[in-house]
């Protein structure tokens, strides 16, 4: 148990890619793939868009696994703290969808989440949910923070 407070900042960075890369993951799988929402990039031709998500896949998969080569590295070790690493995951996860609906979709104009009359709806939607995923994963981390201080002096 001593030893996984030595790696706190390992378990929130493993969560961390991880939450980007499975966030970004689904985000392409679902709404560019399946659903057809939108592109990466949605300001050119089609074929334009087809590989900007192609590069979006790649770089979540190479989020996903940095963060699981850190996870089996944390195992190895003996020094997972899985509630300290599912804070990360929520974070990561959240901070990615926020920084996409605020400066990708609105900043950027670089695509929208869908093309339709009333967008606000669905950009409030994810937003929200981004700041839940934020909130919540900042409590898991500061409380895992916080008992291992405690546990540390005593």
């Amino acid at each position: 148990m001593a030893n996984r407070y030595s790696y706190l900042s390992r378990n929130l960075w493993s969560g961390f890619l991880f939450g980007v890369g499975i966030v970004a993951f689904l985000d392409e799988t679902l709404f560019h793939q399946l659903l057809h929402w939108h592109h990466f990039y949605d300001q050119s031709t089609t074929n334009v868009g087809l590989v900007s998500d192609g590069f979006f896949h790649a770089f979540s998969w190479f989020a996903t696994i940095a963060g699981l080569f850190l996870f089996a590295d944390l195992r190895r070790r003996q020094a997972l703290w899985m509630k300290r690493w599912w804070g990360g995951i929520l974070l990561g996860a959240g901070a990615f969808q926020l920084y996409d609906g605020i400066i990708q979709h609105k900043l950027m104009r670089i695509h929208q989440i869908r093309y339709v009359d009333h967008v606000i709806i669905y950009d409030i939607v994810w937003n929200v949910i981004a700041l839940i995923m934020i909130i919540i994963g900042t409590v898991l981390l500061v409380q895992t923070r916080r008992k291992a201080k405690v546990e540390t002096k005593v």
